[in-house]
């Protein structure tokens, strides 16, 4: 479903050099809204076998994925499912969850971000979490902030993650770190990537 970008350079090995290379060819994609629609349409598939009644998700910035159209479906199928989007705990540099639906009051966080004001928190059971690249077996590559690798270490139990991005993402040689929590699947617009056995 996906072909390949015009892009020749080799990903680079500097994950800092990588990051600016995978947002750019991103933002590059001239069919960026027919990936979206497909991976809009993955998702929602997906979502029908999870159990999960609280999502966290994410607001999307950089050309990054937007989970939000098919997380609301979701939502509406029953009154219980509850959508959050994360805020910036800036004493723990982690992440709280706070309920978000369309035209829920916003305002924007520390980095410019928009974020819930005034709603809820709670403890999301799955985490939708966005990738700027991603390798074998639930490696994520990020931004290098480190917010979601804090947050899931201090969560217990700990929600399932999905990371949800493009397939050009896919970087096969990328190793995580030490603190790096993996994934527990990953999802593009070609389908599920990777998914760890329950």
């Amino acid at each position: 479903m996906s072909t390949p970008l015009p892009f020749s350079l080799e990903p680079s090995r500097d994950k800092a050099v990588l990051r600016k290379q995978l947002q750019a060819e991103r933002q590059a994609m001239h069919d960026r809204h027919q990936r979206s629609v497909h991976l809009q349409e993955v998702l929602r598939v997906w979502l029908v076998t999870r159990p999960d009644l609280a999502i966290g998700a994410y607001w999307p910035i950089k050309g990054e994925f937007d989970a939000l159209p098919a997380l609301f479906r979701w939502s509406e199928a029953e009154d219980e499912r509850r959508i959050g989007l994360p805020v910036i705990n800036r004493e723990t540099r982690q992440l709280r969850f706070h309920v978000w639906y369309p035209g829920c009051p916003m305002e924007e966080d520390a980095y410019g971000i928009p974020k819930p004001k005034d709603t809820e928190a709670f403890e999301p059971s799955l985490l939708l979490v966005p990738c700027v690249g991603f390798g074998p077996k639930g490696v994520r590559l990020g931004y290098g902030g480190g917010f979601y690798d804090r947050t899931l270490a201090a969560l217990t139990p700990r929600p399932y993650t999905v990371g949800v991005g493009y397939a050009h993402g896919f970087i096969p040689w990328l190793e995580g770190e030490p603190h790096d929590v993996p994934l527990d699947a990953m999802l593009t617009e070609d389908g599920v990537a990777w998914q760890r056995p329950d």
